[in-house]
């Protein structure tokens, strides 16, 4: 009896120590994610925005971008049907980015305000388990990356985005966001000047900024210091 007592505390102590990595592994997780702040006690404290810094913050940690800005708009469209899925994948339209990105897109923002336009999101942050609705939709890599290895919108580190002026007028860029076809590559100058020129404005400001495109979606920008993260998967709240 007294060995069998002695087994039964060993075995409490090894399980107990073997649980607690994982405790510490999930609350680091949830710190990495910054708490987005809730617009209606802002209301209540006072009545001019206030913004968030980025202050003590580390550079991979998940940040809701109207937190930290009022200079963008949005435009989320897999937060609806109006995408080219025709399903929505979000339960809610938020705008996440790693921190290091949201800097980079607020110093390319303040770039645009000086030449009377802002950048409007399509799309920011993926959760994971998105990227596997979406890949259940439509199967293919050609238009939607495979989940099992991700993309840099799971990682955080890309947006699609287009320009419009400060007034709300979407600039030209010849189609609509996610038409896969050449008239959506950056190295079809066959279109209009006023195209090119658009398209020239957000491809060499974003550049300027850290970013880079990819060939055949004139709307997709990589932050290069952001392809290297985790894939990620958490989910923001929504009200």
């Amino acid at each position: 009896m007294k060995y069998s007592i002695a087994f039964l505390v060993l075995g409490i102590l090894f399980f107990s120590c073997k649980e607690s990595p994982n405790k510490t592994e999930q609350e680091q997780t949830k710190l990495d994610v910054l708490k987005p702040i809730d617009t209606n006690e802002i209301k209540k404290a006072a009545p001019e925005k206030t913004f968030r810094s980025f202050e003590g913050l580390a550079d991979t940690t998940f940040v809701r971008l109207v937190d930290f800005s009022d200079g963008f708009a949005y435009d989320l469209r897999y937060a609806t049907k109006n995408n080219f899925l025709k399903e929505q994948v979000y339960d809610c339209a938020e705008c996440y980015t790693r921190a290091k990105t949201a800097k980079a897109l607020i110093a390319a923002n303040s770039d645009f305000h000086e030449k009377g336009v802002r950048i409007k999101f399509y799309d920011c942050y993926r959760p994971n388990s998105v990227q596997y609705k979406m890949w259940k939709i439509v199967p293919n890599p050609q238009y939607v990356a495979n989940p099992k290895k991700g993309s840099i919108h799971n990682k955080g580190g890309a947006v699609d985005i287009t320009l419009e002026t400060l007034d709300g007028e979407e600039l030209d860029m010849g189609t609509d966001f996610d038409f896969f076809g050449k008239r959506a590559y950056h190295d079809n100058t066959d279109l209009p000047k006023e195209i090119l020129d658009n398209r020239k404005l957000l491809k060499e400001t974003m550049e300027k900024h850290g970013f880079w495109s990819i060939r055949t979606e004139w709307w997709h920008y990589n932050l290069a210091a952001g392809s290297n993260d985790k894939v990620a998967n958490f989910k923001w709240p929504c009200k």
